[in-house]
């Protein structure tokens, strides 16, 4: 079972549409993309949500077409920028 998968519920259309759209090279770079998003979370932070919207992004760029690791771990990246920046001010507010 790939870790993308495992944030989607088995037998939902979303877990379908992973298993049954991409190969398995690129559900690897999925996965790689998104435990490098992961790396710079804030400690404490709600993370299996946050992995979860983080993916959600990742699948979202490879369903535009762009499978590669650089293109999946950008859009990782940029999602877990924003949510980070979020959660900083939350914290100093």
């Amino acid at each position: 079972m790939w870790v993308l998968a495992k944030f989607f519920e088995a037998g939902s259309k979303e877990f379908a549409v992973i298993s049954e759209s991409f190969d398995p090279r690129t559900l690897s770079k999925m996965e790689i993309a998104l435990d490098r998003a992961c790396l710079i979370l804030p400690a404490g932070s709600d993370i299996h949500h946050i992995r979860r919207i983080i993916a959600g992004k990742i699948l979202e760029c490879a369903h535009r077409g762009d499978k590669t690791l650089s293109g999946l771990t950008a859009a990782g990246y940029a999602v877990a920028t924003r949510l980070s920046d979020t959660q900083e001010r939350k914290r100093v507010d």
